[in-house]
């Protein structure tokens, strides 16, 4: 069985770079229902576009509608099933049983996965998913490899879905109240502010004194609710070998320059096995220290006591837009000047090419020694092949 590598898409931009990038799979949410209501997300019309766009390359798109719903919420979720089955997309994610109910009857042709907010962690919880209708289970975080090939075992029918990179929180499989509790915003609705990435206090009283003194690690505040990133590119046979059929990358909220990254580095490490510079290309964008986490049974060794993420070690200069013969044009995102050397991101094997700036032109064909204006168009002469889609990326 071939694994499928399944990616984020906060958007239909980033849907279409990571299908160019070399995902099999895309899960996104609509407007409303998915855990990620701060990401860009997709109208109706756009997840029209996204999924007739991913069949035509014989793509998947599945819809997150997880959310933990109250009754208020049902008469658009049956609209939202409707609509979905309607446009022929690939599964929806749900994490509530009255959600999945709802959507089993008026949708039944609509394929249903269960989303890691379920907190699968046993066989049988797994079974009942399947005899229920349930065609995968997206395995809760807390697994180990051994665990998983053990559900796969009792219930070698159903396909299982693992994370393998990305952030993580750390509240049991994302049920965390923090954010509802301090800022009003309820984290299972999908409106998370990360409250667990805040440094805090610890403040301690002996019996005998009303005098607090702090608890601090690092002078500044104790992280103590602060995970590390989940990186598992070195482990998928393992993964594979347990009966996992979905590798799929957090990070709907993250940039373009963090889904090619990633997307490509896993893409090429499913295809030609894992290597050094592979490795290191998941350290060259944002990323938290990394950690194998619960599925290698290092899960109390995933707190990361700094609040900070790493900016990688490239920076993001531009994208390429369209080919004028030879030329590229670059849409900026980081300044960069004429004589400057700068690299190639790309699926095709451009990758990891670098070259020298020379020639730049801005959009009007004028000569220009500088790309300053971010989103403005420049042409740029490559001595590489280039394709709509490729990133120029400078090192650090």
């Amino acid at each position: 069985m071939k694994q499928e590598l399944l990616a984020p898409a906060g958007n239909l931009q980033k849907l279409k770079l990571a299908f160019y990038y070399g995902a099999d799979a895309v899960y996104l949410g609509g407007k409303s229902f998915s855990l990620r209501t701060f990401a860009d997300n997709f109208t109706d019309e756009e997840l029209q576009e996204g999924i007739e766009f991913a069949h035509a390359r014989g793509k998947k798109v599945y819809v997150a509608a997880n959310i933990f719903a109250r009754n208020a919420d049902f008469p658009r979720l049956e609209e939202h099933f409707r609509l979905l089955e309607s446009l022929k997309a690939d599964a929806v994610l749900i994490s509530d049983p009255g959600v999945f109910s709802l959507c089993k009857r008026v949708a039944p042709s609509l394929p249903v996965h269960i989303s890691t907010q379920a907190n699968t962690l046993n066989a049988e919880a797994a079974r009942f998913w399947y005899e229920q209708g349930a065609s995968r289970v997206v395995l809760a975080r807390e697994l180990s490899v051994g665990e998983i090939a053990a559900i796969h075992a009792a219930a070698p029918a159903l396909e299982l879905e693992a994370f393998v990179h990305g952030a993580m929180c750390i509240s049991y499989s994302g049920r965390c109240y923090m954010s509802d509790y301090m800022d009003g915003r309820p984290a299972n609705r999908g409106a998370c502010v990360q409250a667990c990435r805040r440094g805090y206090r610890v403040q301690t009283r002996e019996s005998t004194s009303q005098d607090f003194y702090d608890v601090e690690e690092d002078g500044k505040a104790a992280y103590v609710m602060n995970s590390k990133d989940l990186n598992m590119s070195a482990h998928l046979s393992d993964l594979a070998a347990a009966g996992v059929c979905s590798f799929k990358i957090e990070g709907r909220m993250k940039g373009e320059f963090y889904l090619a990254t990633v997307v490509n580095a896993y893409r090429r490490i499913m295809d030609e096995g894992l290597s050094d510079a592979l490795s290191a290309e998941l350290l060259n964008s944002s990323h938290r220290p990394y950690t194998t986490a619960y599925e290698l049974n290092e899960g109390g060794m995933s707190q990361s006591v700094d609040s900070t993420q790493t900016g990688g070690m490239y920076d993001f200069i531009g994208i390429v837009t369209d080919m004028v013969g030879a030329n590229a044009v670059v849409e900026m995102r980081g300044r960069f000047r004429e004589g400057e050397e700068l690299e190639i991101l790309s699926p095709s094997a451009s990758f990891g090419k670098t070259f020298a700036v020379k020639g730049l032109l801005d959009a009007e064909g004028n000569a220009c020694a500088d790309a300053k204006l971010v989103q403005a168009r420049y042409i740029l002469p490559c001595p590489y092949p280039l394709h709509e889609g490729d990133i120029l990326r400078r090192r650090k």
